[in-house]
């Protein structure tokens, strides 16, 4: 049987809205629901949170949330997670970004899904773009081949719609990754590429290294909170669902 673990890394110290994962957004901290929504998927087996931050820690233990603290020197989630990873054996591993509050339980099995396939070693979600997201730099756009294969990652408006036909099949890119564990392990070892700088892309790591990332359609976009903006917007999106 496949055993999947799901860690959430959450960092306190982000710099473009500060101290974000531990905010309150409809009644919960940022954190806690993200990780609602991936221990209610029921298709991973631990979900628990990353972090560095004894005071996110010490969040998570009084509301009964897994946690386990990773050195302040990792430098990104992927860091975190192959932290945790070192004493937690799985066979997938699920990096589920600590600032994405409305993810819903049903992201995860068509993520999952894509391990049936033995050829996939990464997976990640997206959704169909936004018209005003479309060349917004801070929304990553993906290109995939027919079989679901990623061929490029961009802040870019990709692919360009040279002669204005009016093409709309723009795919967002959302950041959620699923790793067999060989795949994470060789993912962290790597150096950062000259792609990933220039673009600020983690995945164009796996990309220029010639690992392949498999994409699977998510069953709604998320909003991934950088700003006091966003965390509005956030809030509007959960206090709705729970007046259904």
């Amino acid at each position: 049987m496949t055993t999947v673990a799901g860690i959430i890394p959450a960092r306190l110290g982000s710099t473009r809205l500060s101290r974000k994962v531990l905010r309150t957004i409809a009644g919960r901290p940022m954190v806690e629901w993200v990780y609602r929504a991936a221990a209610e998927s029921g298709v991973m087996n631990p979900v628990l949170i990353a972090t560095d931050s004894e005071e996110v820690a010490a969040a998570c233990r009084d509301r009964k949330i897994p946690v386990e603290m990773t050195s302040p020197d990792c430098a990104s989630g992927s860091d975190r997670v192959r932290e945790v990873a070192a004493h937690l054996p799985a066979d997938i591993y699920v990096n589920i970004q600590g600032d994405e509050p409305t993810l819903t339980p049903d992201f995860f099995p068509p993520l999952l899904a894509l391990f049936d396939r033995p050829e996939v070693h990464v997976a990640t979600l997206a959704v169909r773009c936004a018209p005003e997201d479309i060349a917004n730099p801070n929304v990553v756009k993906v290109v995939t081949a027919a079989d679901g294969r990623a061929l490029y990652f961009s802040r870019s408006t990709i692919p360009y719609d040279r002669d204005a036909a009016g093409f709309i099949g723009y795919r967002k890119h959302l950041g959620i990754y699923a790793y067999r564990a060989a795949a994470l392990e060789r993912f962290a070892a790597l150096p950062p590429s000259p792609l990933e700088q220039i673009e600020r892309l983690e995945q164009l790591r796996l990309l220029e290294h010639g690992i392949d990332i498999y994409v699977a359609a998510a069953p709604h976009d998320t909003i991934g909170v950088d700003t006091e903006e966003d965390l509005a917007r956030a809030e509007a999106v959960l206090l709705s669902r729970r007046a259904v």
